[in-house]
C-alpha cells in the first residue's frame, strides 16, 4: 500500500507519566462526527416532522437515490437495519431450508445468522491472516450439490478477492451476495463494492463509515426482478396496500435515520480518505516491529478501513498497557463464529481453520475515526511501540 502521510514519530516526545494524564483517546469516536453540522441535523429533524410522512417518504427515496448514484447500481432498496438485509436478499434469491451457503468464520454472527434465519446452513472456508478475508482458493472444494450461494464479507471494510470468486459463481451457478455492511465506499478494481454480487447488503449502525442515529440499512442489485421482489418483502410482501402476494417482514429504512444519513453522505468520501490515510501511518509506523502483523489490503482493492485491527503478540497485555494510558482498543472478534454456541450444533471443532481462529486470539483494533488528531495517533503509534521496544 501506498502511503499517503508518513508518520512522523520524533514530532512527538511525550513522557509516559504526560500521556497518562491527557484526555482519553477512544477506539471509536461519534461525538465528533454527531457534532459536524448541528444545525443540518436540527433542520433534517424539522424537515420530517412537518412533513409528517414517517414511513418511506422523501429522504428515504433521496437517500436511495444518492446510493444509486454513488455505488453505480440500478436499485437501492432502504431496509431498517444490515441484518434485514442479509435475510432479505437470501429470502429473495430462494434461499431456505436444504441449501447451504459458503462463507467465513471471521466476521460479526449476524453474516452466519442470517443464513440460519432463512433455513439455510452456513458452510465456513478459512480466511487469509494478512487481508482476513477468506480465501478463494478454499472456496471450491467446499461445494457440494446443496451450495446455492457464497456470502462474501468485505471485512474492515477490506473488499475481497473477488476475481476468482466470480469465476468459481458463474462455474457452479451459485448466487454471490454482498456483506458490505463494514464497507460503504470500497472499491476493487475501480468498481464499487455493492455493485458486483447478485445482491448486496450495507449497515448503517451508528459505528458504521456512514452511519446513522440508530439502526438502518440497504440493499442493492442490478436486477429488475429481485428489486421488485426486495421491495415487497420489505413490506409484508406487498406491492398494493392490504394486497399481500407472498410472506414479507416489515423492515423498512425509517424516515428519520435517512434524513440524518442524507446530512452526513456529502462528508463519506472525505471521512473515507482520513481513514485511510491514519491506517498507512500506522503501517508505516509499525511495519519493522516483529511482534505485529499489519492489515494488508486485498490487491486490486481499495480498503475504507472501517476498523484498524492488527494481529499482535501479547494482546491481553497491550491492551492493558494502553488502556492504563487512556486508549482505547477494541478486540473484532474474540470468538470464531465456528466455535460459537449458537451454531455448535454445525459440528465444527477447534482447529478446523486454524488462519481465523489465530486471528481471534491476537486481533486487536487501535483507535481509528476520521477525527483522530494526527498528534493523538502518534501518542498512539509511540505508546505501541514503547510496549514491544524491550521485548
Amino acid at each position: 500500500m501506498q502511503t499517503i502521510v508518513k508518520a512522523r514519530i520524533d514530532e512527538i516526545q511525550l513522557s509516559h507519566m504526560e500521556v497518562s494524564s491527557m484526555q482519553s483517546i477512544p477506539v471509536i469516536n461519534l461525538s465528533c462526527e454527531n457534532s459536524i453540522k448541528p444545525i443540518e441535523f436540527e433542520n433534517a429533524f424539522k424537515s420530517v416532522l412537518s412533513g409528517a410522512n414517517y414511513i418511506l417518504g422523501p429522504e428515504v427515496k433521496r437517500f436511495e437515490s444518492s446510493m444509486q448514484n454513488f455505488l453505480g447500481v440500478k436499485y437501492a432498496i432502504g431496509v431498517a437495519n444490515g441484518t434485514d438485509a442479509l435475510v432479505l436478499a437470501l429470502d429473495a434469491l430462494g434461499i431456505g431450508v436444504g441449501d447451504e451457503v459458503i462463507t467465513t468464520p471471521f466476521t460479526f454472527f449476524a453474516s452466519a445468522e442470517t443464513i440460519c434465519r432463512v433455513g439455510a446452513t452456513p458452510v465456513f472456508v478459512d480466511v487469509i491472516e494478512g487481508t482476513y478475508n477468506m480465501d478463494p482458493q478454499l472456496i471450491e472444494k467446499s461445494i457440494t450439490a446443496n451450495t446455492k450461494a457464497i456470502m462474501v464479507v468485505h471485512i474492515f471494510g477490506n473488499p475481497i478477492d473477488f476475481e476468482p470468486i466470480l469465476e468459481i459463481a458463474k462455474k457452479h451457478n451459485l448466487f454471490i451476495v454482498e456483506d458490505a455492511c463494514q464497507a460503504i465506499g470500497a472499491s476493487y478494481k475501480d468498481q464499487m463494492i455493492g455493485s458486483i454480487g447478485d445482491i448486496s447488503c450495507f449497515s448503517f449502525f451508528p459505528t458504521k463509515n456512514l452511519g446513522g442515529f440508530g439502526d438502518g440499512g440497504l440493499i442493492t442489485t442490478n436486477s429488475d426482478s429481485y428489486a421488485e421482489k426486495l421491495r415487497m418483502l420489505r413490506f409484508h410482501g406487498q406491492k398494493v396496500k392490504y394486497q399481500n402476494e407472498m410472506l414479507g417482514y416489515n423492515s423498512r429504512l425509517d424516515e428519520v435515520q435517512a434524513a440524518i444519513l442524507n446530512v452526513k453522505f456529502p462528508y463519506l468520501e472525505t471521512w473515507n480518505n482520513r481513514r485511510r490515510t491514519l491506517a498507512m501511518n500506522y503501517n508505516e509506523a509499525f511495519k519493522d516491529i516483529v511482534q505485529i502483523s499489519i492489515p494488508k489490503e486485498t490487491e486490486n482493492g481499495k480498503s475504507v478501513f472501517h476498523l484498524y485491527s492488527l494481529m499482535v503478540d501479547d494482546r491481553e497485555g497491550l491492551s492493558k498497557y494502553l488502556s492504563e494510558l487512556g486508549i482505547g482498543t477494541g478486540v473484532y472478534y474474540a470468538i470464531p463464529l465456528h466455535l460459537q454456541n449458537a451454531l455448535s450444533y454445525l459440528g465444527y471443532e477447534n482447529g478446523t481453520f486454524p488462519v481465523c481462529e489465530r486471528l481471534c486470539t491476537r486481533a486487536l483494533a487501535l483507535p481509528l475515526f476520521p477525527e483522530l488528531t494526527d498528534k493523538d495517533q502518534l501518542i498512539v503509534i509511540n505508546e505501541v511501540k514503547a510496549y514491544y521496544k524491550n521485548k
